[in-house]
């Protein structure tokens, strides 16, 4: 698809290309009371060089965040940081951003992504824990993944701070639910799991009924607010968004911008053709 009409329904869900207008949209946001979790786009970074480029602009916004005294964490995918490169290396970059963080009591959460990056990222995940404490540095947990509940009955030993999604890459039916009811029921179970641990859960979906079933968890077991929060994505669903913060909820906002926009698009396409669909029938309606 053209970057031009590529762009026209990006808009929605990228802050913008630089920092200052990520900056501007989390202002606004914190203004009515929602936080938020920014994100430099782009991912699986060829070289070392692009890699500590990553790291680099990362590290800016860190800055921002306390220069601007903004209610917001950093998000960072790991291959950005060079995990399909050297690990050792994705490890001494992104220790680098934690122990920067810790030093302002502020947190990283490590994006999860496709399937051959799971392990890599649980076992960064731990090897920053060794060194960091808990409200330091935390993971994603996808409910479509058959092997996720057993890796939140391991993380739960080590107190982990989740971010619980459905997840969006495409993987092989032999390791992902297909099944739209068994994903949500998935989320339901690890959710539960998690809650029943004690440890602090970022519930992201725009899913209404996971809001709903989740609502009767958080009353069932009498959380505190200080042991989970909403998600959302930038621009989706901003009626439940509302309706969360209404209900008293703390809600976290997924801030993505950079000049990398164009591959994070195409995916949220993917994840939904309809919209696809809806743009190329307005592009060619005659009015």
């Amino acid at each position: 698809m053209p970057k031009k009409l590529v762009w026209k329904f990006s808009k929605k869900y990228i802050a913008g290309e630089t920092l200052q207008d990520a900056v501007s949209l989390v202002k606004n946001l914190n203004s009515i009371g929602i936080l938020a979790t920014i994100d430099v786009l782009g991912e699986a970074v060829t070289n070392k060089s692009e890699a500590i480029e990553s790291k680099v602009e990362a590290s800016k916004v860190i800055d921002k965040i306390i220069i601007e005294n903004l209610n917001a964490n950093l998000s960072i995918k790991p291959t950005q940081m060079g995990l399909s490169i050297d690990s050792d290396f994705a490890y001494e970059q992104i220790s680098e951003l934690v122990g920067k963080l810790v030093k302002v009591n502020n947190f990283l959460r490590l994006d999860m992504e496709d399937s051959p990056y799971t392990t890599l990222t649980i076992d960064l995940l731990k090897k920053l824990r060794e060194k960091y404490n808990q409200d330091s540095v935390g993971i994603v947990i996808q409910s479509y993944l058959k092997r996720s509940l057993g890796d939140v009955k391991e993380l739960n030993k080590i107190n982990t701070n989740y971010r619980l999604c459905k997840g969006i890459y495409v993987e092989p039916s032999e390791i992902a639910y297909k099944e739209k009811d068994i994903i949500r029921n998935n989320y339901l179970t690890l959710l539960e799991e998690m809650i029943k641990s004690g440890n602090y859960v970022g519930i992201a979906t725009h899913d209404e009924y996971l809001i709903d079933e989740a609502y009767k968890l958080i009353d069932k077991y009498k959380l505190g607010e200080d042991k989970f929060e909403f998600q959302m994505l930038l621009g989706v669903r901003e009626d439940l968004r509302d309706k969360i913060l209404k209900d008293g909820y703390k809600i976290r906002i997924y801030v993505p911008y950079g000049v990398h926009w164009y591959k994070y698009s195409i995916r949220r396409l993917k994840e939904n053709p309809a919209i696809a669909g809806y743009i190329f029938k307005n592009l060619f309606s005659f009015k």
